[in-house]
C-alpha cells in the first residue's frame, strides 16, 4: 500500500511553519493516542503514521530531503513505514510527549519536584483513658528539617537559580541502548530532579532545608482508641530544593486503667459485693469514666458474675455524638478470717439451709450422682 504524503497526513501545506506542523501533529496525537483508543488498530496506525510524518517534517534537514525526493529519501534504512526502519520509536515519542504534554504523557520537568518530597515522621503519644474520653490539646516537640530561610528552600545561593542537569539535560532520566532495547533510568547525577545547583546556598549546602527543633500543638479527638493513627498533612520533614513537605503521623497509646477495661466504645467494670449483699440485695454507687457516679440496684439472690448494663456511660464514638455502654459485673466475695460470732452464725445458717436456696448446687449433685451410677 502506497504511503500518503506527509503533509496530507498532518493536514498542512508545504509552506507551513514549524509551529504549525507541531500544532497539527499534537491534535492528531491526542486524538489517536493508543491509551485513549485501546484495542483500536485503526487509531494505532493513524497515530504511527502521524508520528512518522512529524518525525520527518519537524527536522529541517529531513524535511528538505523529503521535499526534494519524497519517500524515496528514507527507503534505505532511513525510517521506512514498516516498523519505522532504524527510527528509534521509543526515544522519539518520549521526547515528543514530554515536550507536548508534560506529566500527562510520560512526565515533563514540571513533575520532578515530586522526587524531592520530604520524609514522613512518626510521633508516639501516650494518654490516659480519661483523656481519651474527653479529648485534649497537647504541645509536642520533635526534631525535623525545615525549609531554609536563606534560599527559601531552592538550594541555590540568593540571586542564582538552578540550571538544567548537564547529564540528563533537565529530563531527570537518562537512556542507554542495550542491543535492540533502550533502557531509561533515573539520572544518577540529579537523582531525577532534572536540575543542578551551580551556586549552592551557604546555609543549607544546596539542600534547601536545615535541621530544627519544632514545637506543634495537636488536638486529640474524643474517643480515640489505643493504636489510633492521626495524620497531620505537611507537618513532616521539609522537601529538598522546593519539594513538598512530608506528613506527621501521631500514633496514640491509651494507657491501661486501674478500674475500667475497654472494648471499642464499651467499658467494663468489676464490682465486688459481699455474700450478704448478694443474697439479701442492696444498692451500690460505682464510678463512671467522666468522673461522676452511677447508682445500681443489686437484686436479692444476685449470682457472682452477673452483669448490669448502664447505657451511654461508655466511651464516645470518634465520629458522631453517641456513647458506648458501661457493663458492671458483680463478683461475690467470700469472707476470710471470720471471728467467732460470724462462724457461729454461718454454722446455724448451714443447718437450716435447704436445697431450694441453692438450685445450681442441687442440679450439680444430681448430675454427679447420675454419672457415678452409670
Amino acid at each position: 500500500m502506497a504511503k500518503r504524503d506527509y503533509y496530507e497526513v498532518l493536514g498542512v501545506n508545504k509552506s507551513a511553519s514549524a509551529d504549525q506542523i507541531k500544532s497539527a501533529y499534537r491534535k492528531l496525537a491526542v486524538k489517536y493516542h493508543p491509551d485513549k483508543n485501546k484495542g483500536d488498530k485503526g487509531a494505532e496506525e493513524k497515530f504511527k503514521e502521524a508520528s512518522e510524518a512529524y518525525h520527518v517534517l519537524s527536522n529541517s534537514e529531513r524535511k528538505q530531503n523529503y521535499d526534494n525526493f519524497g519517500h524515496a529519501a528514507f527507503e534505505n534504512g532511513g525510517g521506512g513505514r514498516g516498523g519505522f526502519g532504524n527510527f528509534d520509536f521509543s526515544n522519539h515519542f518520549s521526547d515528543i510527549f514530554e515536550d507536548f504534554f508534560g506529566e500527562g504523557f510520560g512526565g515533563g520537568r514540571r513533575s520532578r519536584r515530586s522526587n524531592n518530597r520530604g520524609s514522613d515522621l512518626r510521633y508516639d503519644l501516650s494518654i490516659s483513658l480519661e483523656e481519651a474520653f474527653s479529648g485534649k490539646k497537647q504541645d509536642i516537640k520533635f526534631s525535623t528539617s525545615e525549609k531554609c530561610d536563606t534560599c527559601s528552600g531552592s538550594g541555590s545561593k540568593p540571586g542564582h537559580e538552578a540550571g538544567a542537569c548537564s547529564m540528563c539535560g533537565g529530563h531527570g532520566q537518562v537512556r542507554s541502548s542495550q542491543g535492540f532495547f533502550t533502557v531509561q533510568q533515573t539520572c544518577p547525577q540529579c537523582a531525577g530532579a532534572g536540575e543542578e545547583i551551580t551556586h549552592p546556598c551557604s546555609t543549607c549546602n544546596g539542600q534547601g532545608k536545615k535541621q530544627a527543633s519544632k514545637r506543634l500543638s495537636v488536638t486529640i479527638p474524643k474517643g480515640v482508641d489505643d493504636g489510633t493513627r492521626i495524620r497531620l498533612s505537611g507537618k513532616g520533614e521539609a522537601g529538598s530544593r522546593g519539594g513538598s513537605s512530608g506528613d506527621l503521623y501521631l500514633f496514640i497509646n491509651v494507657n491501661s486503667h486501674d478500674l475500667f477495661k475497654r472494648s471499642d466504645e464499651n467499658l467494663f467494670f468489676e464490682c465486688p459485693v459481699s455474700i450478704a449483699d448478694a443474697a439479701l440485695g442492696t444498692s451500690i454507687e460505682i464510678p463512671t469514666i467522666d468522673g461522676g457516679k452511677a447508682k445500681i440496684k443489686i437484686p436479692a439472690g444476685t449470682q457472682s458474675g452477673r452483669q448490669f448494663r448502664l447505657r451511654g456511660k461508655g466511651m464516645p464514638y470518634m465520629r458522631g455524638s453517641d456513647f458506648g455502654d458501661l457493663y458492671v459485673q458483680v463478683n461475690t466475695e467470700v469472707p476470710i478470717s471470720l471471728n467467732k460470732e460470724q462462724k457461729e452464725l454461718l454454722e446455724k445458717f448451714r443447718e437450716i439451709e435447704n436445697e431450694k436456696s441453692n438450685p445450681s448446687i442441687k442440679k450439680f449433685f444430681q448430675k454427679a450422682k447420675s454419672f457415678w451410677k452409670n
